[in-house]
């Protein structure tokens, strides 16, 4: 199985990416974490709409066909650490490669966002998009490691 993380956003500081980096190779080869990072669209004096088509257009070429879509949203539902463990060994199970998005600074195109299969929260407070990265690499580690039985989390 694979979890792929599409975030919009091609730089983040170099604590986050060596952040990522740690987690990322504490995978398990049988758990495959990758990340896409997708190129924001300029602002400048365009419509909402129109960056929204832009980043969305990016966003479903970087997902491969047939993958489970779960949109981070601040509209989404709110998990625990335990039913995340829950809803990835779900997925595991189903043998269901998940491709986890993270918009840009505007969000996710409603359409994308009302398409996906799931659509979940990180927290009640709004995060940079680093933290949010670092953030999500870091709960789904610690639900693998709920999975297997791994010290890495206490109750």
């Amino acid at each position: 199985m694979k979890l792929l993380i599409v975030a919009v956003g091609q730089r983040v500081p170099h604590w986050a990416q060596t952040a990522w980096d740690d987690y990322a190779k504490r995978f398990p080869p049988e758990l495959r974490v990758e990340l896409k990072a997708v190129k924001t669209e300029p602002r400048g004096s365009k419509t909402l709409e129109s960056l929204y088509a832009a980043e969305r257009e990016r966003i479903e070429a970087a997902i491969p066909r047939g993958s489970r879509i779960v949109v981070l949203d601040e509209r989404g539902s709110a998990l625990t650490t335990q039913a995340l463990a829950t809803k990835l060994r779900a997925w595991q199970l189903a043998s269901d490669d998940v491709a986890l998005v993270i918009g840009g600074p505007d969000g996710v195109d409603p359409g994308l966002r009302q398409a996906a299969h799931e659509r979940i929260r990180l927290s009640d407070l709004t995060l940079p998009h680093a933290m949010a990265r670092v953030l999500l690499i870091e709960q789904l580690y610690r639900a693998w490691s709920i999975n297997a039985g791994h010290p890495y989390h206490r109750e």
